[in-house]
């Protein structure tokens, strides 16, 4: 089985003495958004050697282990093996697609939804009904919600932001740092490429913004438009 190969490359690169910051850095403690989840301390640069050399020939059955797997960076491992399979020119995307999203609920951290759902969800979604991001960003899940408006990059680097704004809007009430940050930097990147756009969502929902959501997008504004936002002088 390619799995033994892949967890001992996984253990040989891992660092015990790294785990502490991981764990403090994700917020694993009790009551924190991270918690009990499990590291190991494997640096991104030995993660990423080791999924490109295994992601071509691992099966859909192998990668459940390490989609499903308690361990953070074995999660990271299978959710970027499936990126790398649906990227490649002879992916059979609806079916990547429909396994990616049976097992979302193990993208419960940050990282692991930001690198992975705008090239997966986002791609595949971009000339689809998206009722399912709606509800998702309805969701009492964290993950799920932030999973609904970071699926949306996609959307907004080939020029459509109608539902990033849609999204942003449902969310502007949530009561998490997590989905303020999320939907901040989405609006912030709809801004870069459409400043207009971005301006008139501003204009209309500044005032009720949360402020961490509000600095966030404004954070590539000139310094006399941002503090006329801040301090609601619009």
């Amino acid at each position: 089985m390619i799995r033994k190969n892949i967890v001992k490359d996984l253990e040989n690169v891992s660092d015990k003495d790294k785990v502490p910051g991981l764990l403090r850095f994700f917020k694993t403690g009790k009551g924190q958004y991270g918690y009990g989840d499990r590291f190991v301390g494997i640096k991104t640069p030995d993660l990423a050697k080791i999924i490109k050399r295994y992601y071509k020939d691992i099966s859909f059955d192998e990668l459940e282990f390490f989609v499903t797997n308690p361990i953070h960076e074995y999660r990271v491992f299978g959710f970027m093996c499936l990126v790398h399979k649906y990227e490649a020119k002879t992916a059979d995307k609806e079916s990547i697609f429909k396994y990616f999203k049976r097992y979302i609920k193990y993208l419960n951290n940050w990282d692991l939804v930001d690198i992975t759902v705008p090239h997966v969800i986002g791609e595949y979604l971009f000339d689809r009904d998206k009722d399912w991001l709606y509800n998702l960003a309805r969701s009492k899940n964290l993950w799920y919600r932030r999973i609904s408006v970071i699926s949306t990059f996609e959307f907004i680097r080939r020029g459509k932001y109608d539902d990033t704004l849609k999204i942003s809007e449902i969310l502007l009430d949530d009561k998490e740092d997590l989905i303020h940050k999320a939907v901040g930097w989405m609006l912030r990147e709809v801004g870069k490429r459409n400043l207009d756009i971005e301006e008139s969502f501003l204009k209309k929902h500044y005032k009720v913004m949360p402020r961490t959501m509000l600095r966030y997008a404004l954070e590539k504004f000139d310094e006399p438009k941002r503090q006329m936002y801040l301090s609601g002088k619009v």
